[in-house]
């Protein structure tokens, strides 16, 4: 298990655990980042992520990705 920040870009992962406190927790998993959801990284620009995660591409912060488990 890693965070996020550590995945390729057009690696495909599978989320294990979001971690922070909850109400970091619950923002992240209301954009779709819950345990069991596939997310892949499309790029990653000045250590921030786009990714797919249910059919929509989302920009996610460095601190975010270090937040969620693959």
């Amino acid at each position: 298990m890693m965070p996020l920040i550590f995945a390729e870009p057009g690696e495909s992962c599978i989320i294990k655990r979001v971690s922070g406190s909850p109400e970091t927790k619950k923002h992240i998993e209301n954009l779709g980042f819950v345990a069991g959801a596939e997310v892949s990284v499309i790029t990653q620009t000045g250590g921030n992520l786009i990714v797919n995660v249910k059919e929509s591409r989302i920009a996610v912060s460095r601190e975010m990705a270090q937040k969620i488990f693959v």
